[in-house]
């Protein structure tokens, strides 16, 4: 949602706040607003523009990068009791080879399951072993996809 008093802010409910309405920040909002409504996403495991060296499960000498979207899971990871599903990157026009390339980057250090990359016009969701969706699955269908990758 758009704020009239906070001219060029839209309300992320998940930082609990107003931010600058750019185009990245409203593909990242739909994107948000779609997960919780739609997809079954659960607001308490998501978290938004997170640096690497502040996720749970990392330590060390990371580089200097934020996450757009991270999603955590209960119970995917025999040492970690939450642990990241997935992780979305969000565009403001196009998903370019670069697009994909960063976040496969940022997925060496943060281990997600899966990725995801979002643009205004574009979705696609990188499964295991080089399959990929045009959309976003429901939490419930990752979970279970990150079961059958744990067995394999």
């Amino acid at each position: 949602m758009v704020s009239l008093s906070h001219k060029r802010k839209i309300f992320d409910p998940l930082r609990n706040r107003f931010v600058a309405a750019s185009p990245e920040e409203i593909v990242r909002q739909t994107l948000i607003q779609r997960m919780l409504r739609d997809l079954g996403y659960p607001k308490e495991r998501i978290v938004v523009e997170k640096r690497l060296d502040q996720m749970p499960h990392l330590s060390g000498c990371l580089p200097d990068r934020r996450a757009d979207i991270v999603v955590f899971a209960p119970n995917i990871h025999p040492k970690y009791p939450f642990y990241p599903l997935l992780l979305i990157e969000c565009k403001e026009e196009k998903i370019t080879q670069k697009a994909i390339d960063q976040v496969l980057g940022y997925n060496y250090y943060l281990g997600a399951f899966f990725c995801a990359l979002v643009a205004q016009t574009e979705m696609l969701c990188l499964l295991s072993e080089g399959k990929h969706l045009p959309h976003i699955p429901t939490y419930q269908e990752l979970l279970a996809h990150a079961s059958e990758f744990r067995r394999n």
